[in-house]
């Protein structure tokens, strides 16, 4: 096991040639992704954020040297007009606030107090007053829509105090003129991202400009595209912007006044330049693929070559609890253990104790969790050697019978090729296991002969995200359930196909309605599923509202449904009179063995549109169903109020009530145990045990900790986002995009990122 952990490790570090190094090496020759460069107002000295931290070289380059040291995250600069302050943003206090250091170092000082995020742009001409943009309260009379994403500028005094509302529309990027009666800035109208590259829509930025007087705008910027982050020029007739008018983001000059009379000042390619600053003299500092350039009036760009020494101020591995952060869950067959997914790790807990093991220790993510059917093996996809793969992990030992005091585990790999294979399930025979091919292709393996075969083709299905599509094999293993696109309609529609491979599915709903989830009940006799053919319409992409609907798969099952309570309870009395008559001690432990062998299942499918019926007595946004093993009772998750509680119906009785009220506050994931005693339930990051005899809700705790190590974390997370976009963008071509070589571009920067502001900014340049 520790060798393939040494083999999976060294692989991850190959995925980005830069990782081979050590981070503390590189760091003092030529640091990279050095963010939010601002110049001084005498054009000798720039501030940078780098690492979450601030410092500052001389323009002409050199020796960086910190000026901020905190653990909090602080960036987005601003010098004052002086050049004896810098105001920053930092999350110190938890969201972002203003705070104030001394250009030359020493104490800071927190001039923001509130609740929202404040980010500076500006100092007022006098040095005085901070400006800031915040999403804190809209003018009454503001007709744009209240939104947090929509922010005002505000002021605030460098000594602190009320804060004061200069413009209550967004004005980002925000800079004064040198007496303070104007302000250029950037607007913002939508929901698109900052770092989006060559888009043309209704939300692409525009410079404006405010007269403070008279409260007159004027938009001075004409491009269809994005134009950004202006600032005045010296003779304040002109200003210097970012347009993507010529292709990447670059510097322009326009003029004010006339504001066609504008022309391009640097020609840089493929990557943005970001972050405009200019001093007192029009000497100009910007970023660009990671760096910082100066560039004097009439000159050209100059790379500021910039060194630094310094020890590395984070561990590479730390200890983390997985307490309230499970992603996915299994219960063993035996009730008494259940395997869990935590930051992309396995881990399997015991019910009763808590007692919990870490199965897979990897820096790749595990996912779609299944117990064999002896209990003895987990089957999970894991994203290694750069594709999806299947694996299962068994306990080593015949002596042991649990995962989670167990001594020795043997991982296998079940399947591993270059096509992505995810979300496997093994046959209830535990023979074969089914699995996702490519997102969409459901096909199966057999363990033993390793053949694989198709069973559902992939042109049935489109996949919008990793795990939206279902299926579930039947209590024979001879067939599937599935959600399928019939051909030319796009809605979801529950099949029914054979797992022999290379039938054609059968469409069982027929409703032109959206069908979902479909599940096996009455031990194959039956199946239900959610539709949202009642209740509220979907309008616009949410909000419909759904039902669980019940389907016979033979005459006979459906007439036992159909069969009036009292007739029904009197035929099932008879049958255990049957069943007792006749037996015999020694007989018990053969007879339940054949009462459990499940039969191979033979449909009746003449006239069962005409066997359906709709199981719940209320339309509700559904979270899981449950139809008992019994087929008597129905239990579902459904939002009526806030959150979510747990209801139980009698299908004959049609007693409707809530059974647990609080289970979740989002959706949730249910499972039964084999004896149908209890009910686990998976939400909001937690696992409970419901005990449906006394409707009692209890937590499962999982006392584990596992080592984080996240730098080996963000480069998988680096190649994972990467293939997924190369994998799943509605075009091949990625709009002509040379996807590979960006992707060795940018992962340039991860050994000098050690935070996720900045991962995250890293990410975003890459995807927009």
């Amino acid at each position: 096991m520790n060798q393939i952990i040494y083999k999976m490790k060294k692989q991850l570090y190959f995925l980005c040639v830069l990782l081979v190094s050590a981070i503390s090496v590189i760091a003092q020759d030529a640091p990279l992704w050095m963010r939010y460069p601002a110049i001084s107002p005498d054009g000798k000295t720039i501030v940078f954020s780098f690492g979450g931290d601030l410092y500052t070289v001389p323009s002409s380059g050199g020796e960086a040297r910190i000026l901020t040291i905190h653990s909090a995250y602080d960036y987005m600069p601003v010098w004052s007009k002086d050049g004896q302050s810098i105001a920053f943003a930092s999350n110190r206090y938890g969201n972002f606030d203003v705070f104030l250091i001394p250009a030359t170092g020493g104490k800071t000082t927190r001039v923001t107090y509130h609740s929202a995020s404040d980010y500076p742009t500006d100092f007022t001409p006098d040095s005085k007053q901070v400006i800031f943009t915040s999403s804190r309260l809209d003018a009454a009379g503001n007709q744009q829509f209240p939104s947090r994403a929509l922010s005002e500028l505000y002021q605030v005094s460098v000594a602190g105090g009320r804060v004061k509302q200069i413009l209550t529309t967004p004005a980002i990027a925000a800079r004064f003129n040198k007496d303070g009666t104007k302000l250029v800035f950037q607007d913002w109208k939508g929901y698109e991202s900052s770092w989006r590259k060559h888009h043309t829509s209704s939300v692409t930025r525009d410079i404006w400009m405010c007269d403070l007087s008279s409260k007159e705008y004027r938009k001075i910027s004409s491009f269809d595209g994005e134009e950004l982050n202006p600032v005045f020029s010296l003779n304040e007739n002109e200003i210097f912007y970012l347009s993507e008018e010529k292709g990447s983001f670059n510097i322009f000059k326009m003029n004010i006044d006339n504001p066609s009379e504008k022309n391009q000042v640097t020609t840089f390619e493929k990557h943005p330049v970001r972050f405009l600053s200019a001093s007192n003299a029009d000497v100009l500092c910007f970023g660009f693929d990671g760096e910082i350039y100066t560039m004097p009036t009439g000159g050209e760009p100059q790379k500021v070559n910039v060194s630094m020494s310094m020890e590395d101020r984070f561990n590479i591995e730390k200890i983390i609890p997985i307490k309230g952060s499970i992603r996915d869950m299994a219960v063993s067959p035996n009730g008494k253990e259940v395997a869990v997914i935590v930051r992309g790790e396995v881990f399997v807990s015991s019910i009763k104790e808590g007692t919990s093991k870490r199965i897979t220790n990897t820096p790749e993510q595990e996912r779609g969790l299944k117990f064999s059917p002896d209990g003895r093996s987990l089957l999970y996809a894991a994203e290694r050697n750069g594709s999806w793969n299947l694996y299962q992990s068994s306990l080593g030992r015949e002596e042991e019978k649990y995962f989670f005091n167990s001594t020795l585990l043997k991982e296998e790999t079940i399947l591993a090729t270059n096509k992505e294979t995810f979300q496997p399930a093994y046959s209830p025979d535990g023979k074969e296991l089914a699995f996702l091919e490519e997102r969409t292709a459901l096909k199966v393996i057999n363990l033993k002969s390793k053949k694989v075969r198709e069973i559902v083709s992939g042109d049935k299905n489109y996949s919008y995200a990793d795990g939206d599509q279902y299926y579930t094999w039947s209590p024979d293993s001879k067939w599937f359930l599935v959600n399928f696109l019939p051909a030319k309609r796009w809605v979801d529609e529950v099949g029914l196909v054979s797992a022999e491979g290379g039938k054609e599915i059968i469409n069982l709903t027929q409703s032109g309605f959206g069908d979902y989830s479909p599940k096996w009940g009455m031990k194959g006799e039956m199946m239900y599923w959610e539709s949202d053919r009642d209740g509220k319409k979907n309008r616009g992409g949410w909000g419909s509202q759904l039902d669980v609907y019940g389907m016979f798969l033979t005459q006979d099952a459906w007439d036992k449904f159909t069969m009036p309570k009292e007739e029904y309870d009197l035929m099932k009395e008879e049958e255990k009179e049957k069943e007792d008559d006749g037996k015999d001690k020694k007989s018990d432990k053969k007879d339940k063995k054949k009462k459990d062998k499940i039969k191979p299942l033979v449909f009746d499918l003449d006239d069962i549109e005409n066997r359906k019926v709709r199981l719940t007595i209320h339309s509700s946004g559904l979270s899981d169903a449950l139809v008992s093993g019994d087929g008597e009772k129905l239990y579902y998750l459904a939002k009526t109020e806030k959150g979510y509680d747990l209801w139980q119906t009698g299908l004959k009785s049609k007693e409707t009530k809530i059974l647990c009220k609080g289970v979740s506050k989002g959706r949730a994931k249910l499972v039964a145990d084999k004896n149908w005693k209890n009910l686990f339930v998976l939400a909001d990051g937690k696992i409970s045990k419901i005990e449906l005899d006394k409707a009692t809700k209890k937590d499962i705790s999982i006392n584990a900790e596992m080592i984080l190590n996240e730098e080996l974390e963000r480069a998988y997370l680096y190649e994972h986002i990467w293939r997924q976009v190369k994998k799943k963008f509605y075009v091949e071509d990625l709009h002509n995009v040379d996807w590979d070589n960006l992707k060795k571009e940018y992962a340039r920067f991860l050994p000098y990122i050690s935070n996720n502001y900045d991962y995250a900014e890293m990410l975003s340049e890459l995807l927009g």
